[in-house]
């Protein structure tokens, strides 16, 4: 059976992200197929795309390579996210549906949970799980699309510290909720952008560490590929 390129971009990408790749570093088509278990086509076609997004860089005569982001395009990121997370709560409070609804304020409840019980790791997917719902519902499928890739890429680029009153970063996300919720697109907007603004100066930019031995290989189900999208 063949495995679809992008099931192998996915793959690729979480590895970049999760630092098995490191900036700079060479992905060789042979070694990432071997890796992945996979021909040489899906990777390649999956390098094209991850080229597109920034993750990688093709040389004529080089090969491909792990991109190398200067801080300055990191700190861009930060700011269109800053910009379109805004954006997308102000479209959510006029198109969310119930079913939405459900789910971000399920959410909520869960954060406060976790946060009384200080599980770190917890809070920090049901923050990304928050923020994508939030995003899908924006119901722009381009926006939506946007903020995907930004979350790939600031979870490449930074670590995030937790904060110090968790339980306050989902009080204003239980805000933003209400404010979705009454449709009341201004305050949506304005509550999202400071919570985007407060949630960036908790953002450092990772210093990547050497690997001196090869990622070993595994299979595309061992990976845990998400091909409906990855959450950050």
């Amino acid at each position: 059976m063949r495995i679809p390129a992008h099931s192998v971009c996915t793959a690729i990408r979480d590895d970049i992200v999760s630092g098995v790749y490191e900036p700079g570093s060479r992905l060789t088509e042979e070694l990432v197929a071997r890796r992945f278990g996979v021909s040489r086509v899906p990777v390649r076609e999956a390098l094209r795309t991850l080229e597109s997004e920034g993750f990688v860089v093709i040389r004529r005569h080089a090969g491909a390579a792990v991109a190398e982001p200067t801080e300055q395009e990191a700190a861009d990121l930060l700011e269109a996210r800053t910009l379109l997370q805004p954006l997308s709560a102000e479209r959510a409070a006029r198109r969310r549906t119930e079913a939405h609804l459900r789910v971000l304020r399920g959410l909520v409840r869960l954060g406060h949970e976790r946060a009384r019980r200080g599980e770190g790791e917890d809070l920090r997917s049901l923050g990304g799980w928050f923020h994508e719902t939030l995003a899908q519902a924006s119901g722009s499928p381009g926006l939506i699309a946007l903020l995907t890739q930004l979350r790939h890429k600031i979870a490449w680029m930074y670590t995030v510290e937790q904060p110090a009153r968790p339980a306050d970063s989902w009080a204003e996300r239980g805000a933003i909720v209400d404010a979705v919720a009454r449709g009341d697109a201004e305050r949506a907007r304005a509550l999202a952008r400071s919570h985007a603004e407060r949630a960036a100066t908790a953002h450092r930019l990772r210093r990547p560490e050497r690997r001196t031995a090869p990622p070993p290989r595994v299979s595309l189900s061992q990976h845990g590929v998400n091909t409906a999208g990855v959450r950050h």
